[in-house]
This record gives C-alpha cells, sequence and structure tokens, in this order.
C-alpha cells in the first residue's frame, strides 16, 4: 500500500518539530499533528492576563536553545528566532538587600565570592571549555563516551547531590545557596544523588552561551521551527486530536511527541502487554505553580543588580532552598518557597504596552496538587521586592492540575516528562538498547520523556528521527 506520508509526528513541541525537521532534511516526507489551534507545546507566547501583555505558557530563558546542537545547525535566524541577552544571565538576592549575579564571565562571577572565588573558578573553568564536548555527551542517550575525558570532568561531581557538592566546594552560604538555586531546576530534593549536575550544567551554560530570551515570546522559537519545516517540505495540521491509531494518517513511521500514558492508551493495542506495563510504571515527579503578572512597572527590587537579569532565584540559603524542594517532593507545602521569577520586559520591551511589564514566577509544588499558593509566591518576592504587589495590574494563575489540563505531557504538573533522576534520566520511559524504539517497528517515542529529558533543545525529537530513520525509513 502506498502513503501519502513517510512520518507522521504527533505533538508540536520542540521535540516534536525537531524530529519532523531531522526527517525532512533526510528527504522524508513528514506531517505534524497538534491537538490545539496553535503550535509549540510548552513554546507558546498569548495574552494571557490583559490585552497587550504577552505571556510565555511555560519557559522563557532557554540556555539549552541556543546550546542545543542540533538547534545551532539550523538556520533559524533566517526564520525570525532572535536572542536576547540581558546584562547578567541570574541574579540571587539575600535579605540584607544584596545580590550575586552570574555573568558571562567566570572571574567576574567569582570576583562577587570572597573567599570562595577561586573554588567557583575551579569547578566552572574547565567545565566551560569542555562545554561543547559536554553537551555532545549528556544532551543524548546512553552511549561509550566520544569524548571520555569531557565526560569524567563533569560527570564524576555531577553524581553528587547538590547539597554535599555545595557544603564540600564552598565555604560562604551566600555561594552555596547560588547553588542551590541553579541546582534547583532539577525539581527534586537537593539532597538525592545527581542534582548537582543540574547546578553544573546550568553553570556551565551561563558562562558558555548565557540564559537567552526569544524576542516577542518563546513562541518565535515555535514558529521559526514551524517555518523552516515547511520550507522543507514539511506539513503541520493544528486541531487534529488523536485519541487512537486510527486517527492517524497511513504512513512509514509514526513518532509520538507524547508521554508514556498517552502513548500506551493510543498504541496500546500494537504493543506487547509487558511494554505496556512498563510504560505505566514510568515516574513522574513534583508539580508547579506559575503566576503570570502584568505590571505596572518593573519590580522593586532591593538590590539593584537584580534589574540586570532576566532571571531571578529567591531563596537566600542552601537550606531553605533545599527545604522547598524536599517538601514539594514530599507533597507538602513550603513555608518559603524556592520562585523563580523572569522579567522579559526589562529587555524585550515589545511584549508589553509602552511602559508596562511583565513578569512570572514559579515555585515547585506537589504532584497534582490544585492547591492555590498564590500568597506564597508573593510575600518571597515582597520579601525581596517590597511594593511588588502595588505594581500587579493583571494576574494569570496555575496550578499542578491545570499544567497537566493544559498540556497532557505534563502529568501532575511535571514540565520535565517525568523525573530525571539516575534510574530515569538514560532508561526512560524504559530501559532499550534505544530509548526511542518501540517493540512495534513503525513506532517510535520523540518527547522529553526519552533522554536528554526536559528542556527547549530539540535533542529527544533528533535521536527518535535518527532511530527512524536507522530502521523504518532506511
Amino acid at each position: 500500500m502506498t502513503t501519502r506520508y513517510d512520518a507522521i509526528i504527533v505533538g508540536s513541541g520542540p521535540n516534536g518539530l525537531a524530529a519532523a525537521i531531522t526527517l525532512a532534511q533526510a528527504g522524508r516526507k513528514v506531517l505534524v499533528l497538534e491537538a490545539k489551534a496553535t503550535i509549540g507545546g510548552g513554546m507558546r507566547s498569548l495574552e494571557l492576563t490583559l490585552p497587550g501583555f504577552v505571556h510565555d505558557m511555560c519557559s522563557s530563558v532557554h540556555p539549552l536553545g541556543l546550546a542545543s546542537p542540533f538547534f545551532r545547525s539550523l538556520p533559524l535566524a533566517q526564520f525570525g528566532l532572535e536572542w536576547i541577552h540581558s546584562p547578567a544571565e541570574l541574579a540571587h538576592p539575600f535579605d540584607d538587600g544584596t545580590a550575586l549575579t552570574v555573568e558571562r564571565s567566570i572571574n567576574a562571577t567569582a570576583a562577587q565570592l570572597g573567599k570562595d572565588a577561586a573554588a567557583y573558578r575551579r569547578l566552572f573553568t574547565p567545565l566551560v571549555a569542555s562545554h561543547e564536548h559536554i553537551l555532545a555527551e549528556f544532551l543524548g542517550p546512553l552511549r561509550l563516551p566520544h569524548h571520555p575525558l569531557a565526560m569524567a570532568r563533569f560527570g564524576l561531581p555531577a553524581l553528587l547531590p547538590a547539597t554535599m557538592l555545595a557544603q564540600g566546594f564552598f565555604h560562604d552560604e551566600r555561594a552555596r545557596g547560588l547553588f542551590a538555586g541553579l541546582a534547583a531546576h532539577s525539581i527534586m530534593p537537593l539532597e538525592q544523588p545527581a542534582t548537582a549536575a543540574f547546578g553544573l550544567m546550568l553553570g556551565m551554560l551561563a558562562h558558555a552561551v548565557g540564559w537567552p530570551l526569544a524576542r516577542g515570546g518563546s513562541g518565535q522559537i515555535a514558529r521559526a521551527l514551524a517555518d523552516y519545516l515547511v520550507s522543507l517540505g514539511g506539513e503541520i495540521a493544528t486541531g487534529v486530536e488523536v485519541k487512537a491509531l486510527r486517527d492517524i494518517p497511513a504512513a512509514r513511521a509514526t513518532l509520538f511527541d507524547l508521554g508514556p500514558r498517552q502513548i500506551a492508551r493510543i498504541a496500546g493495542e500494537r504493543l506487547p502487554p509487558a511494554y505496556v506495563r512498563r510504560l505505566g510504571g514510568y515516574r513522574y515527579g513534583a508539580g508547579v505553580f506559575k503566576i503570570d503578572y502584568a505590571l505596572s512597572a518593573p519590580i522593586p527590587w532591593r538590590a539593584a543588580e537584580c534589574s540586570r537579569s532576566a532571571t531571578v532565584h529567591l531563596g537566600s540559603t542552601l537550606a531553605e532552598v533545599a527545604a522547598s524542594e524536599r517538601a514539594a517532593w514530599q507533597g507538602l507545602r513550603a513555608a518559603q518557597p524556592y520562585v523563580i521569577v523572569v522579567q522579559p520586559t526589562l529587555f524585550d520591551p515589545t511584549r508589553a504596552p509602552t511602559g508596562k511589564h511583565i513578569a512570572w514566577a514559579y515555585c515547585h509544588a506537589p504532584h497534582g496538587s490544585s492547591e492555590d499558593v498564590s500568597a506564597s509566591i508573593e510575600a518571597q518576592i515582597e520579601r525581596f521586592a517590597p511594593g511588588f504587589r502595588d505594581c500587579v495590574i493583571g494576574r494569570a494563575r496555575r496550578h499542578s492540575a491545570q499544567m497537566e489540563a493544559y498540556n497532557p505531557n505534563y502529568i501532575g504538573g511535571d514540565i520535565n516528562g517525568g523525573v530525571q533522576d539516575l534510574r530515569q534520566q538514560f532508561t526512560r520511559p524504559v530501559l532499550r538498547a534505544v530509548p526511542y524504539s518501540t517493540p512495534a517497528p513503525d513506532l517510535f517515542i520523540c518527547s522529553s520523556s526519552t533522554p536528554p529529558g526536559g528542556g527547549v533543545h530539540g535533542m529527544c525529537g533528533y535521536y527518535a528521527a535518527q532511530a527512524a530513520l536507522s530502521s523504518a525509513l532506511r
């Protein structure tokens, strides 16, 4: 039987679009199916609060979007994608009204750390020097290393719990708190092994490539990817919800930018029962609670350094950040949550009416929680920016359950597509020689529930497409 398409990709997040582009570059005819009216998955930008205020549904800051070996190979600038860098990559304020900043320069960052300056340089200088090799090794499936020295240089300290690395490497609470804020992007208790990897990776990226914003919002990343795909002959159909295999046009291969539960529900009839059970055992972690703000003025930080960065971490000390992450993991509400604040319009005024601003804040929350923790988040912001509430003219809130309703891949509000610990980082969604393949030779998985996991980098889609090209689409 002849088919119109070589491959169908279900889902138009960064990995679905990356898979489609990889296949189209190889000369295959591809169609992307998206259930919603617009493409992008977590890369959508919408007027969530008031007219003229353009917010990102999920993340706004994308170090891996700029560092991704796959995205860097694409001519996305020709399709309208422009990256914006704030003067500092990150700010971390303290209760005394001061703040540390992570600068592009390792030396400029270390100069703020007093007796921990040498330790900071010793930790990050070799990582930044080898960052391309480290990214090549860790942004993909587990395999024999091509750069074993770089892998060891990163991997050995990365295996540590973030608390252990912070306490063992740094003497001062300020440096420890700074590293804790980086590592807490893991959305896991910082006492768990390998949580240091997240702090090392994000710190390395801050110095090597920066933590940029996409001008106009994260939706511009999706738009550039989609436009490039169409230029290669690919097709995209929106408003097409796939509930069963019969909803998918005939093709030689189907790639799912979906989580294990959705795949089991849609394609379970084609998969062995044992494999379906293993998909059902896939583990998800804590969720998030996010607030988008329309503001009449910039956030009035006590520490002026916070206005130099698009990203601000709130949670003064290692102990405070660790307690917050431990609570979310245990299904509890943190008294003082670790909060990530992003303020795009300080550096991209196109996203709000003249003189106005947007910002968003989120904390990690118990899996599937529907509790409103707005008051706790805003208390943390007020702690470091007195008068913040007086600037708020609009809010849009989403708890963990609503995050899943927005994107079914975010089970329980888990925006990483599943726990990224040692047990599940390279075995996601199940342990297989090629994690992107399934027992059905024409069905593949390209979502963040495959290595290397969450983030806007497209590498899951790239590797899934390579798996399809080497088998079903040879």
